[in-house]
């Protein structure tokens, strides 16, 4: 396959990107798929879509504490500040700031409800700008996200009509869609975040290069494995 044919393509591509707000290892892959996306022959015919994953989805708003990226993976043995290390190593070229020290745990379920709302007011930009946003609030500001007075502010600093933000954070708009996302990552096996499919078909797990996601979209463009 080579990059001509991709160009040639006339295939749309849809990524679905399935993120946690507060998943470091996420931010950079959401940072390195949109380089993928800059990078490709056509990226005005790729849509990125992100969906919702919840890591503490039993933590009670209010009651994170601070977060430890110390921790690795289960069975894991990391040296003190290793993970750190390796996550700002990751991070390096992606313009992502990490502020350790300030970042709180958070339930995150409000926030994937505000991504789905702004969805449905802006299409995929507009998520996009409020993935984002959530982002740089838990990595670089160390706002709770499960705080809703934090929420609605910076909703609204992401583009989100403040009245139906509000709406939302008062009831239970969107917790289908954030149950829906979950159970759509289950039936795919995915057993961890970041994780990727393109045209509902070609999967990646875990976090990749920008050439393999580069490669997965010449790849789906062009009728490829």
């Amino acid at each position: 396959m080579t990059d001509q044919s991709a160009a040639e393509s006339t295939t749309p591509i849809t990524l679905e990107l399935w993120v946690d707000l507060v998943c470091p290892w996420c931010y950079i892959a959401r940072r390195r798929v949109q380089a993928a996306v800059g990078r490709f022959e056509r990226p005005s015919e790729v849509t990125l879509l992100h969906r919702s994953w919840e890591l503490h989805p039993d933590l009670e708003p209010g009651r994170g504490g601070p977060v430890d990226h110390d921790a690795g993976l289960p069975g894991e043995s990391v040296a003190p500040g290793e993970q750190r290390v390796r996550i700002e190593q990751a991070a390096v070229d992606h313009e992502i700031r990490f502020d350790w020290d300030g970042a709180v745990r958070a339930n995150t379920h409000d926030a994937h409800r505000l991504c789905a709302l702004a969805r449905d007011l802006g299409g995929p930009a507009l998520q996009s700008a409020m993935v984002e946003r959530c982002f740089a609030a838990h990595f670089t500001e160390g706002l709770a996200l499960d705080d809703r007075d934090v929420l609605q502010r910076i909703s609204a600093e992401a583009g989100l009509d403040e009245g139906r933000a509000a709406t939302v954070l008062a009831g239970h708009d969107y917790s289908a869609t954030v149950r829906g996302d979950e159970r759509a990552a289950r039936e795919l096996a995915a057993t961890a975040v970041p994780f990727l499919v393109a045209n509902h078909a070609t999967s990646l797990g875990d976090l990749h290069g920008v050439e393999d996601y580069l490669q997965v979209l010449r790849n789906v463009a062009t009728g490829g494995p």
